[in-house]
């Protein structure tokens, strides 16, 4: 199995920033795209950024955003930790939220490819 721990949320005021990390621990033989979500109150949890994994690539790695965080939020991973981290700069009270990592592992080099969820962590934007 793969176990995610998630750290790095808090209390900040607009305009402030926070870096959350994601850390993946246990039977890792691979690790493909790095994800992170987030589920606002009385909102579905929706896709914030991602990470995709080119093993024999270290130079590019495709990436994505949502609209909503395009230019404030960076992604990034650092593949000999098996940790990626979430930059989040210029924050507004609507990106608070749970916020939550996932990964898309195997746990052997046969075995498939599986979604892995964190616990989440709690992002507050307010004054």
């Amino acid at each position: 199995q793969v176990q995610l721990v998630e750290s790095g949320g808090g209390l900040v005021q607009p305009g402030g920033s926070l870096r959350l990390s994601c850390a993946a621990s246990g039977s890792i033989f691979s690790i493909g795209t790095m994800s992170w979500y987030r589920q606002g109150p009385g909102k579905e949890r929706e896709l914030v950024a991602s990470s995709g994994a080119h093993p024999h690539d270290s130079a590019g790695e495709p990436q994505d955003y949502a609209e909503s965080v395009e230019g404030r939020f960076t992604i990034s991973r650092d593949n000999a930790k098996n940790t990626a981290y979430l930059q989040m700069n210029n924050l507004k009270p609507e990106d608070t939220a749970v916020y939550y990592c996932n990964v898309v592992a195997q746990t052997t080099s046969w075995g498939p490819w599986t979604h892995y969820w964190g616990q989440g962590t709690q992002v507050t934007v307010a004054s």
